[in-house]
């Protein structure tokens, strides 16, 4: 239990040396990894402590919770972190003397810890999607709505086996291992799913790399640090045997010579206007599973990548090419309260009116008030001073002549009508999803089987058993067929209609 992944079997509480989520709102999560601290750490008596803006959360607090909990802000001493500071860099040796005899390194438990008023978090398990929304960007990050629907379209399930190039952030890392996991492989031959991540950047690299140790995935997720456009996507010089292609490239089109069946020929790799391959050994290693169909996604920013890839996607055979363009809008959901006489600045008011009864009564206030003002006379026919008690009665509720339930029989989430509309922000372009298919490998023992098996040239009555001069006669014969069948309806027409009519008698 120890050894698995959080993002893939988080236990039903907090444990220490691990990856923990703090949600402070539903756009800001920190990450945090909980640690079990005995001493002071950053200069906090109560040991490792996360500071945001709802306040200081010591790591104490956290530990040994249901995922999902609610944690009050604790009142943390920060004045010893500042002395302590000051201790470190020996700016004041007598007021480092009397740091050490104040008993500033006992550990406060999560009992002695007052709490503060500033605020609370709740701390989630750690998940793709979350983890997207939280993680340190490195370069462009693909989103959940995107890597959810690359996923789905390269057919990516438990026990398969997934080529990434340019893990950058980590975003899709995460998400595929999830989607492939079905156990941690044990050996080189296990087939079980694992995903071969390849990055070019020497220093995002080693960054992700220490990310899949920390998160306890280097049994599953296997990163290499390779420039894939010379080097290709064999690992150890083995193949992968992948089933799936995700490529998040600046030039996914000079990748693709590699993710073929077999060799590329130079007459072929002159036609894409690439250069010819540097591999030195005799024999071509592709890093596909020849056995079954490869499902190939790139991840382009421009039009211009994407018609180059596509180009260069065509001459090497892949199939069923096509692009699609992923546009996330979220609905918010939320009840609002109408009316002119409602408090103002609260959450869920919206001051305008109710109806058109409320609307009339607050235009013939504004132009009573208008009128009296300029001292002006009334009209004969209207008495504004009837019709200012009139809308003061209708509002005395704050809603017109609709009439407002007793607030204390109305529970606050379910005061207001359900009203629902699109954010206000609009998302803007992310990139261009271009899909492909690369079909099997078909050899000449599978030919032979398949003919065994559904044999061809001995069925009845199937264009396939006839040649072309048979085919031909049949379909003479057949018209043949259907014109003396017209001429004689014909005959027969013509003598019903020459034939005397028989008189009727009387």
């Amino acid at each position: 239990m120890a050894n698995i992944s959080p993002f893939l079997d988080p236990g039903p509480r907090t444990r220490p040396n691990s990856l923990a989520l703090a949600h402070l709102s539903r756009d800001c999560i920190q990450p945090v990894y909980l640690q079990d601290a005995s001493g002071t750490v950053d200069g906090y008596a109560e040991g490792a402590v996360i500071n945001t803006r709802f306040g200081s959360f010591p790591h104490s607090t956290l530990l040994n919770k249901p995922w999902g909990s609610q944690i009050r802000a604790s009142v943390v001493d920060t004045g010893s972190r500042g002395r302590k500071r000051k201790l470190n860099n020996g700016a004041d040796g007598e007021a480092s003397n009397n740091v050490a005899k104040t008993p500033t390194s006992e550990v406060a438990t999560p009992k002695d810890l007052k709490t503060a008023p500033s605020g609370f978090i709740h701390i989630l398990p750690p998940t793709p999607e979350l983890w997207t929304t939280s993680l340190p960007h490195r370069t462009q990050v693909v989103y959940t709505p995107d890597y959810s629907y690359i996923l789905h379209r390269i057919r990516a399930r438990p026990g398969m086996k997934i080529i990434e190039a340019g893990a950058g952030s980590g975003s899709f890392t995460h998400a595929s291992a999830r989607a492939i996991y079905n156990g941690t492989p044990k050996n080189a031959q296990d087939a079980r799913g694992k995903v071969f991540s390849f990055e070019f950047n020497e220093d995002r690299y080693q960054k992700m790399r220490k990310e899949i140790e920390d998160h306890r995935l280097e049994g599953i997720v296997e990163i290499t640090h390779r420039d894939v456009y010379n080097d290709g996507f064999l690992v150890n010089g083995e193949s992968p045997e992948a089933e799936c292609v995700f490529l998040d490239l600046p030039a996914p089109w000079k990748a693709l010579p590699h993710l073929s069946r077999r060799k590329p020929t130079p007459s072929e790799l002159s036609s894409c206007d690439l250069d010819a391959l540097d591999t030195t050994d005799s024999e071509w290693k592709s890093p596909l599973r020849a056995d079954r169909t490869t499902y190939l996604c790139t991840f382009s920013p421009c039009i211009e990548q994407v018609t180059r890839t596509i180009d260069v996607m065509r001459r090497l055979g892949w199939m069923e090419i096509e692009m699609v363009e992923v546009a996330h809008r979220r609905i918010i959901v939320s009840r609002e309260r109408i009316g002119l006489n409602l408090p103002p600045n609260e959450r869920g008011m919206n001051q305008s009116a109710a109806n058109v009864e409320e609307a009339i009564g607050k235009l013939k206030e504004i132009e009573g008030r208008f009128k009296k003002f300029h001292g002006k006379t009334e009209d004969t026919d209207v008495n504004m001073d009837e019709d200012d008690e009139a809308v003061d009665n209708k509002h005395a509720n704050g809603d017109g002549n609709t009439k407002v339930d007793d607030p204390s029989l109305v529970k606050p989430w379910m005061a207001g009508r359900l009203a629902h509309r699109t954010e206000p922000e609009l998302k803007t372009h992310t990139s261009y999803l271009v899909f492909a298919v690369l079909p099997q490998e078909w050899t000449e023992s599978q030919e032979m089987a398949a003919f065994e098996t559904w044999p061809c040239g001995k069925e009845v009555k199937v264009i396939g058993s006839l040649d072309k001069e048979a085919r031909k006669r049949e379909k003479r014969e057949l018209l043949k067929g259907k014109k003396r069948k017209k001429e004689s309806d014909c005959k027969a027409e013509g003598d019903r209609a020459s034939s005397p009519k028989k008189s009727k008698v009387a």
